[in-house]
């Protein structure tokens, strides 16, 4: 007689059902950080962008009060400083001014975002810190762009012209965009460093009306007294507005003194380093403020 042996059946593969027409599952793979950090960014910025269509006070803020620059300065002081000539000089300086200026936007905004909590919102996110503060300088950028082209528009109506090419004018705006976002930078280190919107508010402007005024955007930096001058003269306000003034084929009123050394000489060089140079402190030391107060 024969023993039985125990054996132990396999488990049945499982039956598959081919469906005719179906697509292969697709596996993605994550984005680099770099796509993701320019991901986030627009998004942020877009965001931003939506806030200002909510609250159009903003924008008017942003162009209401460059027109009214470019008004008082070319027909209050205009007939006193050269007329015509003069407001071709001047919309090279106002242009400055505002970019200048508007980086209050940025310090107020970054500065409002944390006292209601949004930055704590944003720091629980999968998202790249950087694309914090780089959403909210690139919204502001766009913003500038529009004051840049109201005040463009503005200009032809008192009289400003591109005597050069278009070629060069492009140029000038590519500067004077770059201060700008430089700028916003700087104003997004003040807002982080804010312990309130209403400290911010005025730590936003109290440190750009010496800087802007002690310069050539509305004057001759040779009319200021001696140490008013070598501050003026490397201030990069001048440079920027005299890089826009000669690559807009603007020149100044025969009554100016035309200014002098290297930093006039190369005004649109020194412009772009001083750009540069800004940001590269601005940043590392944004992001290392967001990082303290982002806890």
């Amino acid at each position: 007689m024969k023993s039985a042996e125990a054996t132990v059946d396999a488990p049945a593969a499982p039956e598959t059902t081919e469906v005719p027409g179906a697509a292969a599952p697709v596996y993605r793979h994550p984005p680099a950080p770099s796509m993701r950090l320019f991901r986030d960014s627009a998004i942020v910025a877009h965001r931003n962008l939506l806030t200002i269509l909510r609250v159009p006070t903003l924008l008017v803020t942003a162009t209401i009060q460059p027109l009214m620059f470019v008004f008082l300065f070319a027909y209050i002081f205009g007939a006193s400083l050269g007329g015509s000539q003069y407001r071709e000089f001047l919309l090279a300086g106002i242009f400055t001014q505002t970019v200048a200026f508007n980086a209050a936007f940025t310090t107020v905004g970054l500065a409002n975002d944390l006292q209601q909590g949004i930055i704590d919102r944003m720091r629980t996110l999968p998202m790249s810190r950087l694309a914090v503060l780089a959403g909210r300088t690139l919204s502001d950028l766009l913003v500038n762009m529009l004051a840049l082209a109201v005040m463009a528009g503005c200009g032809y109506v008192v009289g400003w012209r591109i005597n050069d090419g278009f070629g060069d004018a492009a140029l000038a705006f590519g500067v004077i965009l770059l201060f700008a976002f430089a700028m916003s930078w700087v104003g997004a280190l003040t807002g982080l460093l804010s312990p309130s919107v209403e400290v911010a508010q005025s730590a936003g402007l109290i440190w750009l009306f010496p800087v802007t005024f002690v310069s050539s955007a509305f004057i001759s930096a040779e009319t200021l007294p001696g140490p008013l001058r070598a501050v003026a003269e490397w201030n990069p306000i001048t440079a920027v507005a005299a890089s826009g003034r000669t690559l807009f084929g603007n020149g100044a009123p025969p009554s100016f003194t035309p200014p002098r050394g290297w930093a006039a000489e190369h005004c649109v060089a020194y412009s772009v380093g001083c750009s540069l140079a800004i940001l590269a402190v601005a940043i590392p030391l944004s992001l290392l403020q967001y990082r303290r107060v982002a806890r």
